[in-house]
């Protein structure tokens, strides 16, 4: 399926294709923004008193609606036009980081309010990311897939390496509201951005709803490779956002230097982002799915190394380290997915996985965060580090990863 504006027929790189780079723009301008977030909502959280019960809570709701409502953004990014979904996305969450801003800025802020305005965010992403996934392959041909997958994440990376700083500057000198305003006004402009990419609707469905879920579920079922991987990525994911999200900053606050530092570790994976980035420029692995399955565990490290109370600089080397690997990993995998999911499928399929990857979030962020009560912080880091090597590894024992790789750009899946 092509654009409305413009079929991608250019051949060399993807940045030729306007509809790509306005694509690119908009991610890269919400980017900005949402690389502060993570920092910004949790110390928002500290400063009015909470602790990892009141943290666990709120990123606990802002999960919960990517599990309710992903299937149903899923759906319909296979039956409306993907580019309005994106807009309509970008524009709730820009309301609702704004809501966040004004009460943490006039002082009103509480659990029940952060977490309500989580919610709505996370409500808006779980319509997002289903539509993210099957527009690049509706802008960019086939033979372009990866690079257009490594130049979508370039500049974000790029970014993210400076924004954890400064956010953490921000925080420390002034308020969390501050950085909540920012990611408001970027998933703002990023709306009005893509409201101009006008990537047009599948055709019309003859179907329900219902039969198209029940149609998503079938085909999902019947790709091992796919229900594997997202069974792996439950635990993985799962480990990984509790350990580094929720108890990250709470460990940097007590044995390292608090926003400062924490800003520092967010910036150094940032950086193995980018390196990541850079490396799936020039490496095109033919096995893909196990390339993403074997880096993936990278995440392990910097969990490792904040269980052990390492110094700061062997922190941030394990960090940077897990970046390039988590890079690698979701460029691979994203390559992988496209070549092998029907385009007309690959929003629901999209979603069946990231409601796997999503569906243990909540229950492990409030798990970590009982648990943080009674056990020492760093034990549960060390823990959450361990489910993650093993869910890679019980995942390449799996045959059927070592038969998703890099497909000819003739075939079609």
């Amino acid at each position: 399926m092509k654009t409305a504006t413009e079929p991608p027929q250019t051949a060399g790189t993807p940045w030729r294709i306007a509809a790509f780079r306005r694509f690119v723009s908009a991610n890269l301008i919400s980017t900005a923004g949402s690389a502060m977030a993570p920092l910004a909502l949790a110390y928002s959280v500290i400063e009015q008193g909470g602790g990892a019960g009141s943290l666990g809570l709120v990123l606990a709701t802002n999960t919960l609606p990517t599990v309710v409502f992903l299937l149903v953004g899923g759906i319909y990014a296979d039956r409306l036009s993907r580019s309005r979904i994106l807009f309509l996305g970008n524009l709730v969450a820009a309301g609702a980081q704004g809501a966040l801003a004004i009460t943490v800025a006039t002082g009103h802020a509480t659990t029940a309010s952060i977490a309500a305005c989580g919610l709505v965010s996370g409500t808006a992403a779980s319509f997002i990311v289903p539509a993210m996934q099957g527009a690049v392959a509706q802008i960019v041909p086939e033979e372009q897939l990866q690079r257009a997958n490594a130049l979508l994440r370039l500049p974000g990376n790029a970014v993210k390496v400076l924004a954890p700083v400064a956010g953490g500057f921000v925080v420390a000198a002034s308020d969390a509201a501050w950085a909540l305003a920012w990611d408001a006004c970027t998933f703002a402009v990023a709306a009005v951005l893509l409201l101009g990419l006008r990537l047009d609707a599948p055709p019309a469905r003859t179907e329900g709803v219902l039969a198209d879920l029940r149609a998503g579920w079938a085909g999902f079922r019947s790709r091992t490779w796919l229900w594997t991987y997202t069974a792996a990525g439950t635990v993985l994911v799962a480990a990984w956002l509790a350990g580094f999200q929720l108890l990250g900053p709470l460990v940097a606050a007590r044995h390292y230097a608090g926003a400062r530092d924490w800003g520092l570790i967010q910036a150094a994976f940032s950086c193995g982002l980018l390196a990541g980035t850079l490396v799936c420029l020039r490496w095109k692995p033919y096995r893909l799915l196990a390339v993403a399955v074997a880096t993936s565990a990278a995440l392990a490290l910097p969990l490792a190394a904040m269980a052990a109370g390492l110094p700061l600089a062997l922190v941030l080397a394990a960090a940077l380290l897990a970046g390039i690997g988590l890079d690698v990993a979701i460029v691979a995998w994203s390559t992988a997915f496209q070549q092998h999911v029907p385009q007309a499928e690959q929003g629901r399929m999209s979603a069946f996985n990231g409601v796997g990857e999503r569906l243990a979030i909540p229950l492990g962020y409030l798990i970590t965060a009982l648990a943080a009560h009674a056990w020492d912080g760093r034990a549960v880091l060390l823990t959450c580090a361990a489910l993650i090597a093993a869910a890679a590894a019980v995942n390449l024992c799996v045959p059927d990863v070592y038969r998703v790789n890099r497909m000819p750009v003739s075939r079609s899946s």
